[in-house]
C-alpha cells in the first residue's frame, strides 16, 4: 500500500468510525461516495494528502452526516425518534461550537478590540504631537522640533495602520464565520430551502 493509499484509507477509516451507528446503506453510501471523491481527484493529478485536505477533517464531516440525517429524517418522518436523533445529531455538532469555535471567537474579538484601541490612541496621539512639534512645542524632553514631527507622524502613521489590521483581521474573520454559518445552514435547512 502506497503512502498515498494510506492516506486514503485512514480518512475513510476516521470517516466509517464517525458514522458508526447510523444505518449500514447510508454508513457504505457516504464512504463510497468518499472514495470515488478521492479516485476522481487521483485522476486529476492531485494528490490524496491534498484532497483529504481539501475535504476537511473526516470526523468534523461525519458530525455533520449525522446532523444532516437527523434532520432530514426528522423532516420526512414527524416522529419521537426521528426528533431525537435530529436534537443529538446537531448536539454532536455544536459541541464542536461551544468548545472551539465560541473560545477562538472570544479570544480573536478580544485581540481585535484591543488591536484597535491601541491603533486608535495611537492615532489621537499622534494627531496631537505632529502640529505641536511643528509648534516646535516638545512634548519630550531634549527633542527638537522636526524629531517631534516625525514622532507623531510615526504614532499617528502606526495608529492608522494597527487599525487597518484590525479591520483586515475582522474582514477575514466575519468571511470565516459567514462561510461556517452556512455550512450549518446547510445542514438544518430542509432540502426546498437551499
Amino acid at each position: 500500500m502506497s503512502e498515498n493509499s494510506f492516506v486514503k484509507g485512514l480518512f475513510l477509516s476516521r470517516m466509517r468510525a464517525g458514522l458508526k451507528g447510523m444505518p449500514r446503506s447510508v454508513i457504505e453510501e457516504t464512504i463510497n461516495d468518499y472514495a470515488a471523491h478521492f479516485d476522481a481527484g487521483v485522476a486529476n493529478g492531485r494528490s490524496e494528502e491534498d484532497i483529504a485536505q481539501g475535504l476537511g477533517d473526516p470526523s468534523r464531516l461525519a458530525r455533520e452526516i449525522r446532523a444532516e440525517d437527523g434532520v432530514r429524517r426528522w423532516h420526512d418522518e414527524r416522529t419521537f425518534y426521528a426528533a431525537m436523533r435530529a436534537v443529538f445529531g446537531m448536539i454532536g455538532l455544536l459541541a464542536v461550537d461551544v468548545f472551539l469555535v465560541l473560545p477562538l471567537l472570544f479570544i480573536v474579538g478580544v485581540f481585535l478590540f484591543v488591536v484597535i484601541v491601541v491603533g486608535v490612541t495611537f492615532s489621537v496621539v499622534g494627531a496631537i504631537l505632529t502640529p505641536l512639534g511643528v509648534m516646535g512645542v516638545g512634548a519630550f524632553v531634549n527633542v527638537d522640533w522636526l524629531q517631534g514631527v516625525l514622532i507623531g507622524l510615526g504614532m499617528l502613521c502606526a495608529g492608522v495602520a494597527l487599525c487597518a489590521l484590525g479591520l483586515l483581521i475582522s474582514i477575514v474573520a466575519m468571511n470565516m464565520l459567514v462561510s461556517y454559518g452556512r455550512a450549518h445552514y446547510r445542514t438544518i435547512a430542509a432540502p426546498s430551502e437551499i
